[in-house]
């Protein structure tokens, strides 16, 4: 069987005085080298896109981490400066994408501001600035240091038992590299809690009713998931239900 081929949002970015629709190399390379598909990176237009024509030719999403952060307008707050930057374009892109990939039961995996989008698509709230409430810790990204640096694994998360993260690395304590500034507030209706850090913050969420594999995190497994055993198993139990959806569908 050729290799499943599944969809990535990108992200807008200026470069050379141009507007850029572009994805992460971590993600799409975990992906590939791990989960075994390949991607179509979907450019982040405000309109135009045609969502079902889109699912009708891939056999999965994966919705990435990004800079910015989901438009507060999309949550019912209004929008103040600190909670940029914004990507329009994006946000047009990913929340009907997540809500139709999960009406067609395909395989959904939502990593960092994924995670976010999961939450909003479905009815839930997030919050800005998360280390400024009381009781939490810092999760963003350390102001010093490489890229490596930034993203090395530090803080521990808890799988709850009977979780499908726990179907997938075991449930009990792991070791994350979690960095972010905003948060999940008000949990959407449909998502179950699947992973929390020391503070309580929401780090892990799973789709409840989902006919197959539907999964969001807050940290980011993309950047480890050729070493680290816990972000491995995570592409590869996406992976594996990707190769499952295609096969279904070709039979």
């Amino acid at each position: 069987m050729s290799k499943p081929i599944i969809a990535v949002p990108a992200d807008t970015s200026f470069f050379q005085d141009a507007v850029w629709h572009a994805a992460q190399q971590q993600y799409v390379g975990a992906a590939l080298n791990v989960a075994g598909a390949m991607s179509f990176i979907i450019p982040a237009f405000e309109e135009g896109n045609d969502i079902d024509a889109l699912l009708d030719r891939v056999d999965g999403v994966l919705i990435t981490g990004a800079r910015s952060n989901v438009h507060p307008s999309l949550y019912g707050k209004e929008a103040t400066e600190k909670d940029g930057p914004f990507d329009p374009g994006r946000d047009a892109n990913t929340l009907p994408l997540i809500r139709r990939a999960i009406e067609r039961a395909m395989p959904l995996l939502c990593i960092c501001r994924g995670i976010q989008e999961l939450n909003v698509a479905l009815g839930g709230t997030l919050v800005s600035e998360v280390q400024e409430l009381e009781g939490r810790i810092d999760h963003r990204q350390p102001a010093e240091g490489n890229r490596d640096d930034a993203f090395v694994i530090r803080q521990p998360v808890t799988i709850a038992e009977g979780s499908c993260l726990a179907g997938v690395v075991d449930a009990g304590e792991i070791q994350v590299n979690s960095l972010h500034r905003q948060a999940i507030s008000d949990v959407a209706p449909n998502l179950s809690v699947e992973a929390t850090a020391p503070d309580g913050t929401v780090e892990a969420v799973s789709v409840i009713g989902a006919k197959n594999f539907a999964v969001g995190v807050q940290w980011h497994p993309e950047y480890w998931a050729s070493t680290d055993a816990p972000s491995r198993k995570i592409f590869e139990a996406f992976g594996d239900a990707v190769r499952a959806y295609r096969a279904a569908a070709k039979s």
